[in-house]
C-alpha cells in the first residue's frame, strides 16, 4: 500500500512531493441513497480516483466542503486537506452510477497530465516470465508490437504518445490502450496481473 492510500504522510520527503492527489468522480452532498439514517447522521461523501496508484476512493467531507465532479483534492497528508476529512478505499462495485460513468475520463485526463509517467511505461516496461511480457498485457499487443516496441526504444526511448505512434506501425492509439487497461484493472481487482492499479512507484 502507498504512502497516499494508507492516511499516513511521508517524513523525509520535500513539502510538494509529500502532497498525494485524488481526482472527484461523484459528490453526494446528503451521503449514500441507501443509507437510511436520519440526514443529520448523515456526512457528505465523495467517490475519487487517487492519481498515484489508481485507487478508488470514498471521501468524507466537512459539511461546508466545496466539491464538485472533476475537482482535484488533497488526500495526504491529512494537513493539506480542504474538506476532506478523511478517505477509505473501496471496490469498483462500491461507486456509484455517476462515478463509475465518469471514472474514464477521469483516467484519460490523468494519462494525459502525466503523459512522461505513462510513455515511460512503453520504454520500461519488462517481461514478466518466459512467456509473458508487461507490454503483452496492454489490448491488442501480440508479440509483433511488442517486439516492435522493444526494437525501437533500444534505438532511441519514446518521448511522447505521438513518437509511439509515428514509429510504431499498428500501434494507433498508444494513451487509449492504457487508459483500457487501466479501467480493467480497476474493474477486475482479481486480474493475476495488475501493472498501474496500486503501484506503488
Amino acid at each position: 500500500m502507498t504512502t497516499s492510500e494508507s492516511g499516513e504522510a511521508g517524513v523525509d520527503a520535500p513539502e510538494d512531493a509529500e502532497r498525494t492527489y485524488a481526482v472527484v468522480l461523484d459528490s453526494l452532498p446528503h451521503g449514500r441513497p441507501e443509507d437510511d439514517r436520519p440526514q443529520y447522521k448523515k456526512s457528505p461523501l465523495a467517490y475519487a480516483l487517487g492519481e498515484s496508484a489508481f485507487r478508488l476512493l470514498e471521501l468524507t467531507l466537512g459539511d461546508d466542503a466545496d466539491v464538485s465532479i472533476g475537482d482535484r483534492v488533497v488526500v495526504d497528508p491529512a494537513g493539506e486537506r480542504d474538506g476532506v476529512e478523511r478517505y477509505r478505499e473501496v471496490e469498483y462495485d462500491d461507486l456509484s452510477n455517476a462515478a463509475t460513468s465518469e471514472l474514464e475520463y477521469v483516467v484519460e485526463e490523468i494519462v494525459d497530465r502525466e503523459e512522461r509517467r505513462f510513455v515511460d511505461f512503453y520504454n520500461e516496461a519488462q517481461p514478466i516470465t518466459l512467456r509473458l511480457h508487461q507490454l503483452n498485457l496492454l489490448p491488442g499487443i501480440g508479440k509483433k508490437l511488442r517486439n516492435d516496441v522493444l526494437d525501437e526504444r533500444k534505438r532511441d526511448p519514446f518521448e511522447r504518445f505521438a513518437d509511439l505512434e509515428e514509429r510504431i506501425a499498428g500501434l494507433h492509439d498508444p494513451k487509449g490502450v492504457l487508459v483500457d487497461r487501466i479501467i480493467e484493472e480497476l474493474r477486475d481487482d482479481d486480474l493475476k496481473y495488475q501493472t498501474f492499479v496500486g503501484d506503488d512507484t
